[in-house]
C-alpha cells in the first residue's frame, strides 16, 4: 500500500509540472491533489512507518 502512495504522489507531481511549465490549465483539482498527496508522504515518514 505504501508503494501505491509514492506512486500516486510521483505521477500527481509528473502531471502537475506538465502543465505548470506545459502552461496547460488544470484547475485547482490537480494542485489540491498534490498537496494532499504530499501531506500523506510526508505523515508516513513522520509516523516511523517510511520507505
Amino acid at each position: 500500500m505504501g508503494n501505491l502512495l509514492y506512486l500516486i504522489a510521483v505521477v500527481l507531481v509528473v502531471i502537475w509540472l506538465i502543465s505548470f511549465f506545459g502552461g496547460f490549465y488544470t484547475g485547482n483539482i490537480i494542485h489540491t491533489l498534490l498537496v494532499i498527496a504530499v501531506i500523506a508522504v510526508v505523515w508516513r515518514l513522520i509516523s516511523g512507518r517510511g520507505v
